[in-house]
């Protein structure tokens, strides 16, 4: 309770309401929950109180995590609801240098009650023979939708094979896709299923999009920005790392504060800039998906798709960043041409139709500064030639052939165009 009190827990989550008494129970788990319904601590908490009322010295509880991010973020809340106890708990994920590898090993080899991990890292070290599960008594399957996203379904079934049959397992998702549901028969037995508000954005999001161009995005993102000044903290997805590193060198050029976050950055500078980002002293923080289920902040006031994420189940991750538990946040979406389809097709996910805004005056048909000179500066640097007046003489040298190469294709068959939307 004194963990729980100074977490600042006052009143379960749906999640936890519906979960904690069958785990508590014993039962197997396959619960579908969105992003920021509280489903970490719905699984942490009852382990925490088994392991409080029967202490063990050996490995008892796994907990798998698709991303380091995500790994780092439950050992922190671990860390929160077992301060007042003896839980000894590691995170073990990549990224690190080698010391890092040698901390865990010993940690593994001496028996610390909780290990969260990544996969890949710990199967390195089930590779080296030295971990022992004999003895473990739950596993949990965190984000699982995620990890089958990122191909590590023969990962975990490589480390579900050396644990013990006679377990508890809890698979928590965001989703629920036929699957999830196959991967979930294979390793849980009877379990208890809770499903909450799949695939819906919280209530209290205000949701708006801006129709407008690529080469007006940049410009429309500082103007809105500018224009908020009282947000304290932001965060922007784009949907490459060189978008994320152009537009916060943009937005910093216009001096604002903001940093990018990114896989291309080590683990100690994404672990500084998370920190600053927590903490206030980094207001605006433009990210790929990789933080869309891998920051855990409070308070940020606005989420801004830079652009379309790809289906609704990112959408909604994406946005869940803001109005976490009871707060409310701002989610705004900037649809170009190209993507309007598929906004349309993630406004059926959620079952509701996205306000749009008028773009500012300033912003009608106008591109911006800097995509102006971006052109201009792909712009070839021959002149144009001059239209041809009258039919060209076909005995001039070369001149069939040109003509030829003008002449538009009219046999399009059904692969003569990909159909595909560029990043």
């Amino acid at each position: 309770m004194e963990g729980l009190d100074a977490m600042g827990f006052n009143t379960p989550t749906p999640i936890q309401e519906q979960t904690i008494p069958h785990i508590l129970n014993g039962r197997d788990i396959l619960a579908c929950a969105q992003t920021g319904t509280g489903k970490t601590a719905a699984f942490l908490l009852p382990i925490l109180h088994e392991l409080s009322t029967a202490p063990s010295d050996v490995i008892d509880t796994l907990i798998l995590e698709p991303t380091r991010e995500l790994v780092m973020q439950v050992d922190q809340q671990l860390e929160g609801f077992s301060y007042f106890t003896d839980v000894r708990a590691i995170p073990v994920y990549g990224g690190r240098d080698g010391h890092s590898m040698e901390q865990e090993r010993k940690a593994l080899k001496q028996g610390a009650s909780v290990i969260v991990a990544s996969p890949g890292r710990l199967i390195a070290h089930l590779d080296l023979g030295y971990v022992n599960f004999d003895k473990l008594r739950h596993l949990v399957l965190d984000e699982a939708d995620r990890m089958l996203d990122m191909g590590f379904a023969p990962d975990i079934m490589k480390i579900v094979n050396m644990l013990p049959r006679k377990r508890q397992t809890l698979l928590f998702s965001a989703t629920m896709p036929q699957q999830i549901r196959r991967f979930a028969r294979e390793m849980l037995n009877n379990p208890v299923e809770v499903s909450i508000s799949v695939s819906k954005p919280a209530e209290n999001i205000m949701q708006v999009a801006y129709e407008v161009e690529d080469e007006q995005k940049v410009a429309l993102t500082a103007h809105l920005l500018q224009d908020k000044k009282r947000l304290e903290r932001v965060l922007i997805f784009a949907s490459t790392k060189i978008k994320v590193r152009e537009l916060a060198g943009n937005l910093a050029r216009r001096g604002m504060k903001v940093s990018d976050i990114q896989s291309d950055l080590d683990q100690n500078e994404r672990e500084e800039r998370l920190r600053a980002f927590r903490s206030g002293a980094l207001p605006i923080v433009v990210a790929t998906d990789v933080l869309s289920r891998g920051i855990d902040v409070k308070g940020i006031d606005l989420v801004l798709n830079f652009d379309v994420p790809s289906d609704g189940e990112d959408y909604v991750h994406r946005i869940g960043r803001t109005a976490r538990a009871d707060a409310s946040g701002i989610a705004i979406t900037l649809v170009n041409r190209k993507d309007r389809r598929r906004f349309d097709r993630i406004e059926q996910t959620i079952g509701m139709k996205i306000r749009r805004m008028p773009l500012p005056p300033d912003f009608q048909a106008r591109p911006s500064s800097e995509s102006r000179q971006q052109s201009s500066s792909r712009r070839p640097a021959n002149p144009a030639r001059p239209q041809q007046q009258g039919p060209r003489n076909e005995a001039q040298p070369g001149g069939e052939e040109r003509r030829k190469k003008r002449r538009p294709n009219r046999r399009k068959g059904p692969g003569s165009g990909s159909g595909r939307v560029g990043d």
